[in-house]
C-alpha cells in the first residue's frame, strides 16, 4: 500500500509537512524512529541511507570522505573529471613530443619521459580508488562533457577502477544561434549512448532544467541507455566586479527555497519513467523536511552539496534524524512508503504541478500590509 499523502508546498516555506490522513502502518501504532527503514536503491546498488554527498569540494577530500561515511551517508558522487581537461592535456602531451621533430633527432633526449607523469586522468583514477578505500558505501565517479568522442573510453577506465556507477553531467549554455534544440539534444543523447557502451557500469545523467521539452528529453536519456537521471544541476551565474569591469565567477550556495523547480520536475517525471529508473533529487535540500518532500515526490536519493560545505559532514546526521523523527511521528515504517505518494501520479491534485498550480499562487497572492 502506498503511504500516506503528505502535503508538499512551497519549498522551505513553513512548518513541517502536515500530518498524513491514513498512517503507513494501518493502525497508527507509534514507530520508534530508530527503526525505521531508511534503506533505498540507487543505480542498482543498495544503499543504507536515501542521504547521499553530492559532488563538492568535499567528496573530493579524503579525511572529508571518511567523515561523510562515519555521518551515515548512503553514497558519495566524486567531483567531475572535465573533457575539456582531459582534451587540453592530451593536446598538450602531442604538442610537446611533435615539437622540434625533423629537426634535431638529439632534441628528443631533451625532453623528459612524459610517460611516466600523472595525467588529470590518472590522477582521478587515484582519487577513485582512495574514495573506494575511506567510505564503506556506493561511490559514483562523475564525468562532466558536452561532446561525444575517444576521450569517453575514460568511462571504462572509471568502471575497472572501481566506480560503482557513474554520473554524467551534461552543464552546456547554448549559445550558438546556428544550432537549434534538436541538434544540442541529439549530440547529448549520442554522449549519453557512448558513455553508456563504455562505462560497464550504472550511468545516471545529470540534467539542466532547461530543455525545451524536459519530460520528452528525460525519457529520451533513459531509452539512449542511461539507468536514472539526475534533477537538477545549477547553473552558476557570474558577476561583474565594477572596479575592474572583469566578469567574476560566483558560487552561490543553494537554500531551501531552491527545492521547488527539483521538487516539481521529480513529481512529474516519476510516473513517466519506467519503475526500474532511478531518479535523484538535488538543489536546495537543507532540512529533514526538504528531504521528506523529496522523497514524497518520488526520489529514489536526495543528494546534498550546499547544506554540507556550509557546516560539515556531521550535519548529515542531523538530516537523518529529522527524517527518521519524521517518518516515525507519521506512522512510517519504511521510507519506502513515503516514496511517490505525492508525485503527479499519486497526489490529490496532480496539476498542482504544472501549469494550474501558476494560476492558483497568483490568484492567492495578498499584497503584505493590506
Amino acid at each position: 500500500m502506498t503511504g500516506p499523502m503528505v502535503a508538499v508546498g512551497g519549498a522551505g516555506a513553513g512548518p513541517s509537512p502536515s500530518p498524513p490522513r491514513i498512517p503507513a502502518s494501518g493502525d497508527g501504532t507509534s514507530v520508534k524512529a530508530a527503526e525505521v527503514d531508511l534503506s533505498t536503491s540507487y543505480l542498482g546498488r543498495s544503499l543504507a541511507s536515501p542521504l547521499v554527498a553530492a559532488a563538492s569540494p568535499l567528496t573530493g577530500d579524503p579525511d572529508e570522505l571518511r567523515r561523510l561515511g562515519e555521518a551515515g551517508v548512503g553514497a558519495v558522487v566524486l567531483p567531475s573529471l572535465f573533457e575539456e581537461e582531459v582534451l587540453a592535456e592530451e593536446v598538450g602531451f602531442a604538442a610537446a613530443v611533435e615539437q622540434g621533430s625533423g629537426v634535431f633527432h638529439e632534441a628528443v633526449e631533451y625532453f623528459p619521459d612524459l610517460s611516466a607523469e600523472k595525467g588529470v586522468a590518472d590522477r582521478y583514477l587515484a582519487r577513485l580508488e582512495r574514495a573506494k578505500a575511506e567510505v564503506g558505501v556506493p561511490v559514483i565517479a562523475s564525468l562532466n562533457a558536452t561532446s561525444s568522442g575517444g576521450w569517453t573510453r575514460y568511462a571504462r577506465l572509471l568502471g575497472r577502477a572501481g566506480a560503482d556507477a557513474l554520473e554524467l553531467n551534461l552543464y552546456f549554455i547554448s549559445a550558438d544561434p546556428s544550432r537549434s534544440a534538436a541538434d544540442i539534444e541529439s549530440e547529448q543523447l549520442e554522449l549519453v549512448r557512448e558513455v553508456r557502451s563504455e562505462a560497464g557500469v550504472p550511468v545516471a545523467v545529470k540534467l539542466s532544467p532547461f530543455y525545451t521539452a524536459m519530460a520528452n528529453f528525460a525519457r529520451q536519456v533513459t531509452g539512449a541507455g542511461a539507468s536514472g537521471i539526475v534533477v537538477f544541476n545549477r547553473f552558476y551565474q557570474p558577476d561583474i566586479d565594477l572596479e575592474t569591469m572583469a566578469v567574476l565567477p560566483e558560487v552561490t550556495l543553494s537554500r531551501s527555497a531552491d527545492l521547488g523547480l527539483p521538487l516539481r520536475w521529480t513529481a512529474i517525471l516519476r510516473p513517466l519513467l519506467p519503475p526500474n529508473v532511478s531518479i535523484g533529487l538535488t538543489s536546495g535540500v537543507h532540512t529533514g523536511s526538504d528531504v521528506v518532500k523529496a522523497v514524497a515526490v518520488g526520489a529514489d536519493v536526495v543528494m546534498v552539496a550546499s547544506e554540507l560545505l556550509a557546516k560539515g559532514p556531521t550535519r548529515l546526521r542531523a538530516l537523518e534524524a529529522e527524517l527518521r523523527e519524521w517518518l516515525s511521528g507519521q506512522g512510517y515504517s519504511s521510507i519506502g512508503q513515503l516514496r511517490g505518494s505525492v508525485s503527479a501520479a499519486s497526489a490529490e491534485d496532480p496539476e498542482a504541478f504544472e501549469r494550474a498550480n501558476y494560476m492558483k499562487t497568483l490568484r492567492s497572492f495578498e499584497l503584505l500590509g493590506r
